[in-house]
């Protein structure tokens, strides 16, 4: 984990370079994720606890076979938002659109919607 505040540039070098133990250092102890897809409505999202559920996460994710593209990001005080795109050898392609709460900067909350090609 890094002392340097996150930057679009430094999450884009661990996204794109599936490196989940980067991404999972961004995020301050008591974090939250939430995560809005097919699987979790707005109503019942899944909601990761702590840096090490998000991690366990991003290990999952990083470890799948797909590329990772973050096309978008923006920074304004504390708080930062970008749109990711997925693709899995197959063709078949994931977006993301994710809002992000800073504090000290690491990342305190995080929400993300997540949409799948049919």
């Amino acid at each position: 984990m890094s002392n340097e505040p996150l930057t679009i540039t430094r999450l884009r070098a661990a996204i794109e370079g599936r490196d989940a133990a980067t991404l999972t250092g961004f995020y301050r102890p008591d974090a939250v994720l939430r995560i809005i897809d097919r699987d979790h409505p707005p109503s019942h999202p899944n909601e990761l606890a702590g840096r090490a559920a998000i991690g366990e996460h991003f290990a999952d994710v990083c470890g799948r076979d797909m590329t990772h593209r973050v096309e978008d990001g923006i920074v304004q005080g504390d708080q930062m938002a970008f749109s990711q795109l997925c693709t899995y050898p197959t063709g078949e392609r994931v977006a993301c659109q994710a809002m992000l709460q800073l504090a000290a900067g690491q990342i305190a909350r995080q929400t993300m919607l997540v949409v799948w090609d049919a």
